[in-house]
């Protein structure tokens, strides 16, 4: 029998986040996640979705001729399956990210992929599945993002960044504003103020499509 995994979706749009925002990209969002953030946007990949085999999702893929492949969710390496087919999207030439909740082992990455980890804030409540022990794994290849919810999440970011000196040991550091929940110019004024070295998000799909699933 054939690997499978069960996939929500997958399309081809522009990359909304991340240091390739903007850049037509590959999305296969995997069904399921094990938190509940309580700001999240990718509900709908819970639960349903279809067992689709690896090689069938490979085809799909390169029918898009991309240059940039997103693996995301749900929560993705929930599911085993998804180190192969990081490994296979990243022989097949394609640059790949996978984009994952923090709360799960990212040893098993194939190196070649960039690895999108959140750090939850208290505001998400989800703060108490960070495994900080993923902060050791990082490499320059690899971005942490922080979704803050107001000044107290940007207080606890902040002292992460510094703790971990997180701008050393991934190439990105991103904060973002949950949406409808912060303010994008406070947050942007306070990086400046605090002269910090880290990306502002701002989620370009929500400013172009609203957010509509599949986009």
């Amino acid at each position: 029998m054939q690997d499978t995994l069960r996939i929500t979706e997958v399309f081809y749009s522009l990359q909304g986040e991340t240091r390739t925002a903007g850049l037509p990209t590959v999305f296969v969002r995997l069904t399921g996640c094990p938190l509940r953030c309580q700001y999240c946007d990718s509900a709908y990949a819970f639960s349903g979705g279809t067992l689709r085999t690896l090689d069938s999702l490979l085809e799909q893929v390169a029918s898009y001729r991309p240059r940039y492949v997103c693996v995301t969710g749900g929560e993705p390496l929930a599911q085993p399956n998804v180190i192969p087919l990081l490994k296979q999207l990243c022989d097949a030439g394609y640059e790949v990210s996978l984009e994952t909740s923090g709360s799960m082992d990212i040893s098993a990455v194939d190196e070649r992929v960039s690895r999108v980890v959140d750090l939850k804030t208290p505001g998400s409540a989800e703060v108490h599945r960070n495994r900080y022990e993923n902060i050791e794994l990082l490499t320059a290849n690899d971005q942490v993002k922080f979704v803050l919810c107001s000044r107290e999440d940007y207080d606890w970011a902040v002292s992460k960044l510094t703790q971990y000196g997180l701008d050393k040991r991934a190439g990105e550091v991103l904060f973002s504003p949950s949406h409808h929940e912060l303010n994008v110019t406070d947050l942007a004024d306070w990086i400046v103020a605090d002269n910090l070295p880290v990306r502002l998000q701002m989620q370009l799909h929500k400013l172009l499509w609203n957010d509509e699933p599949g986009r």
